[in-house]
């Protein structure tokens, strides 16, 4: 056991190793993964984006039902449970070529995500709080990064014996593992009683806090676009096989600091400017990604996407908590449905569109217009700045 001193770093590194699972893993392997299940299945794009929005739908659904009350008191528990049931679904996902059965399993996959994110963060957030180090929540959002850059590396070590896309999720379940029990010898406990005792009550209903949550939404439609076929569009333009782990491994490194930067920019700005220039800077990349070509647009596509989406992400989460910080759980899975609901309809809408069209740049060019449209939104939000 580390010395009490050490606890808040403790649990931001435990939430750090949760997040690499559920989220880094859990929900982003498949971009990586997605371009060989394209070839090898023969899985049309359409198709690719039905999958995935099955895992946000999933992710929508473990959302809502977190905000009950009947979790009071078993966060821990919960969370430990759905994070080894993301490792369990990514082996699932190696012994299957049905496709109704790669839809259910990523629809759990999705539930497990949201379970993590909203237990685990409800954990870490008011263990943090109870020791006055919310700095250290830049830690926990790092791990989305961490996770996303072992997987590229993963990936790039399969591509080089040349194997198929089943060792990238039997890869996956592995590494999930190792997260799983990092996480449970750091996170040892559940939420700290640093607010009012019993359930949560019921959410404001004002104007701030309707518009943040219509903007978390959209930033969701906005970003999963590129973040589900990023990959897939570096595959269509011919480039290497290993450029796309180069590309993917970019955009993890990128998000390991980004909740760290975007935070440092709120205490100067407040939430609302930070997330809309965040928004801003993250619609470039989505247009870069299919409007420079060759390596350099694919490359700045993953950097922005990398160096935004975690900490709008981080930004958006710890602007409901401000918001209503009386209901920090309810609010946090409340942002997550708002979220998850503009990831299903993301993937399904540009696959579609790119079926049409034989090709991602109209459908990335509209996730970037969604992306400037959200951040316009937050800002006429006007919520207040960081307190330092």
């Amino acid at each position: 056991m580390l010395p009490i001193s050490a606890s808040p770093l403790r649990y931001a590194l435990g939430g750090m190793a949760a997040m690499a699972v559920a989220m880094g893993i859990g929900r982003f392997v498949y971009t990586p993964i997605l371009p060989g299940m394209m070839e090898q299945l023969g899985l049309s794009a359409a198709g690719a984006g039905l999958i995935a929005s099955a895992n946000y739908l999933g992710y929508l659904v473990g959302a809502i039902a977190a905000a009950g009350a009947w979790a009071h008191g078993r966060e821990r528990l919960l969370a430990l449970r759905w994070l080894a049931a993301s490792a369990a679904l990514c082996a699932l996902m190696a012994v299957t070529e049905s496709f109704p059965l790669f839809l259910f399993v990523r629809f759990l996959a999705g539930m497990a995500s949201a379970f993590v994110m909203v237990f685990v963060s409800s954990i870490v957030f008011s263990q943090l709080s109870a020791a006055g180090r919310d700095d250290l929540q830049a830690v926990h959002f790092g791990g989305v990064g961490i996770g996303i850059a072992a997987s590229s590396a993963m990936m790039a070590a399969l591509i080089a014996i040349d194997a198929g896309w089943r060792a990238g999720w039997i890869g996956a379940a592995l590494l999930s593992v190792l997260g799983f029990a990092i996480a449970t010898l750091l996170v040892d406990a559940g939420p700290a009683a640093n607010g009012p005792p019993g359930k949560e009550p019921a959410l404001p209903r004002d104007r701030p806090l309707v518009l943040m949550i219509l903007a978390y939404g959209l930033f969701g439609f906005g970003y999963i676009i590129t973040a589900t076929f990023l990959i897939a569009i570096v595959r269509s333009g011919g480039l290497s096989h290993l450029f796309e782990t180069v590309v993917w491994l970019a955009t993890g490194l990128a998000a390991i600091p980004s909740a760290l930067f975007w935070n440092a920019v709120a205490r100067r700005m407040g939430f609302a400017a930070a997330f809309g220039l965040g928004c801003a800077v993250e619609a470039v990349g989505v247009a870069a990604s299919v409007s420079l070509g060759g390596y350099l647009g694919p490359l700045l596509g993953g950097v922005l996407l990398g160096a935004t989406f975690i900490g709008l992400t981080a930004l958006g989460l710890q602007a409901g908590r401000q918001l209503a910080p009386l209901s920090r759980r309810r609010v946090m899975a409340l942002m997550t449905a708002a979220f998850g609901t503009g990831q299903i309809l993301g993937p399904i809408a540009a696959g579609f569109v790119a079926e049409w069209t034989g090709d991602f740049v109209i459908a990335s060019f509209g996730a970037a217009l969604v992306l400037i449209v959200a951040g316009t939104v937050a800002m006429i939000s006007r919520i207040a700045p960081k307190s330092p």
